[in-house]
């Protein structure tokens, strides 16, 4: 998951940012989302919601999509921790670390926006993608790290494909919220690990 794209500073007689309203329209957003989808959202919707300017989010993004690409990767970074690379001292509880205890309210909301994003996929591809990217690649990053790290202390072989671990990690999540419509919380992680992943690592020859 890359880093959110941070919009220039506002050309303004030195007047700084309100970086808490950039936190207050993507919040705005998800909100909107949940409720109508990407199809029925607009930026006016958004611009009421927090009370701004139709032109102060339009400052900040140039399009409904882009706000909305936005938008998901700020939610994703609410159900993984991406702030430091935790030690546990084992693979299975460095990765399921990485993994936040949410609500059940956050996970049911969650679900409602991917199960709402209608066009926003086919008729915004790129931003779609960089959506995806922001979503993934940072915590692909981190298990990836985990994972190399788990070799040099021999818990897995060196020949252990660590990639497609990566990849199984993010199919298996995009398959049970996306396709499935369920949530993908800890419980299942714990079980992805110790059912499939960390046996097919540990047993690389």
């Amino acid at each position: 998951m890359s880093e959110l794209k941070k919009a220039k500073p506002e050309n303004t007689l030195g007047r700084k940012r309100d970086h808490t309203l950039d936190t207050r329209i993507l919040e705005a957003a998800i909100e909107i989302l949940a409720e109508l989808g990407f199809d029925g959202m607009t930026m006016d919707m958004v611009a009421a919601r927090t009370k701004s300017g139709k032109a102060t989010l339009y400052r900040r993004w140039p399009s409904k999509a882009e706000l909305v690409r936005d938008a998901l990767i700020w939610m994703s970074q609410s159900s993984v921790e991406l702030e430091h690379l935790p030690d546990t001292g084992n693979l299975r509880d460095d990765l399921l670390a990485l993994v936040k205890p949410y609500s059940l309210e956050f996970s049911e909301r969650k679900l409602r926006v991917l199960a709402k994003l209608g066009s926003f996929f086919s008729e915004h591809r790129k931003i779609a993608e960089e959506a995806s990217a922001g979503i993934f690649g940072p915590w692909t990053d981190f298990n990836r790290t985990l994972m190399q790290r788990a070799i040099k202390r021999g818990e897995i072989p060196a020949q252990a494909d660590i990639e497609m671990a990566c990849q199984v990690i993010i199919a298996m999540t995009s398959y049970r919220s996306i396709t499935q419509g369920q949530p993908f919380g800890r419980t299942d992680y714990a079980a992805l690990l110790d059912h499939i992943l960390l046996p097919g690592l540990k047993h690389q020859q």
